[in-house]
């Protein structure tokens, strides 16, 4: 994909694909408006055919799937015996596959585990990343698109974040969710297609926006992906039980953990969102230190510059941590200043009936 738009005037591109085209705050305005699509060079796509594809993948994940429909959307995530999340994905089913949208790094570890898991089944793996590509933006925006519709149903994953999908559960107290407003869908089209974006763009004829941009939306609507795990992360720490977690399925790999934690216990961290200082146009690396007074109480798991709230990060912290601490996050020059939004809040887990709060007012974005 990084050669594909290589002549789109502006193009920024590095290995995961199109970062941005010289305005990453217009990219970030274009595509929350839906006047953009953003070519997602990060995600790789797996096909998993075969009868009992959606009863196998069922039996594997954290999402019931079994009974999904043609053109439905969800997320799984696969567990490991600990309930620790090694994989997740986005699933759409056309009837006859089940599509898997991935993070382009983590593709190769999910199809060997997957292979792995097959047995006698009646299941039939690829890695499609040859073939196909994905393109991310509003509904209404990837209507320039033709998406891939191999058995007559067109590929395209509606996001379900921040609602709380079919037993699913949701931490976050803030009302409104800031991603209430959040309007994602991404489409899985041929190379060719891909190319033929290209090439509209760069004629001028398309806008596009880079994936500096997408993340950008996606840290302002609290939304985890699998870049934000450690080897530690468990669902509730990221409030991913909203969309790809089902609390009263049948029995799957992780199972007992999830439900542990989430009837009788608390996790033992929690998501916030932080609001950077803005003073200092550095933004804290992925893995900074988040501090509370001298002690170390979490890191940074993603960062950007918002068009409207300025600079941004979610980070991972110890339960703990007070939410109303003023805590400082360490950047190549020194800490800065971060105020905390709870996204988990402490009592997450066996008391989550937790009242509803109103979120921070944003701040104008700086002139």
């Amino acid at each position: 994909m990084t050669d594909t738009f290589a002549a789109v005037p502006g193009s920024v591109v590095d290995d995961g694909g199109l970062r941005h085209l010289g305005n990453p705050m217009g990219e970030q305005r274009a595509l929350a408006a839906g006047r953009a699509v953003a070519p997602l060079g990060d995600r790789g796509v797996i096909a998993v055919a075969g009868d009992d594809r959606l009863t196998w993948l069922d039996s594997l994940t954290s999402q019931a799937v079994a009974r999904l429909t043609p053109g439905e959307s969800t997320e799984l995530l696969v567990l490991d015996p600990q309930g620790r999340v090694e994989h997740s994905a986005a699933l759409v089913d056309d009837g006859e596959t089940a599509w898997l949208i991935v993070d382009a790094p983590d593709a190769a570890g999910l199809l060997t585990w997957l292979t792995r898991m097959r047995f006698r089944l009646r299941v039939d793996l690829r890695d499609a990343g040859d073939e196909y590509a994905v393109v991310g933006g509003t509904a209404a925006a990837l209507a320039v698109l033709h998406p891939a519709a191999p058995h007559d149903v067109p590929l395209v994953w509606a996001d379900p974040w921040p609602g709380v999908s079919p037993g699913g559960w949701g931490y976050a107290p803030a009302d409104p969710h800031p991603g209430a407003d959040r309007d994602w869908s991404e489409a899985i089209v041929t190379h060719d297609e891909l190319a033929r974006l290209a090439a509209g763009a760069a004629a001028g004829d398309i806008a596009l926006a880079g994936l500096s941009a997408v993340d950008a939306l996606r840290i302002a609507a609290w939304r985890p992906r699998r870049g934000d795990i450690d080897e530690r992360t468990i669902p509730h720490e990221l409030d991913w039980l909203r969309t790809a977690v089902h609390l009263s399925k049948g029995c799957y790999r992780g199972q007992e953990t999830v439900a542990k934690v989430h009837n009788l216990g608390h996790p033992p961290r929690r998501l916030v969102a932080l609001q950077l200082d803005g003073s200092d146009s550095e933004l804290p690396e992925v893995g900074a230190a988040v501090r509370f007074g001298d002690d170390v109480v979490g890191d940074v798991r993603a960062a950007a510059h918002h068009f409207e709230q300025g600079p941004i990060a979610l980070a991972v912290v110890r339960r703990s941590t007070p939410a109303d601490a003023p805590l400082l996050v360490d950047t190549p020059s020194g800490a800065i200043a971060a105020a905390q939004e709870v996204v988990v809040p402490p009592e997450a887990g066996a008391t989550a009936n937790v009242p509803r709060i109103t979120r921070l007012s944003r701040r104008p974005l700086a002139t």
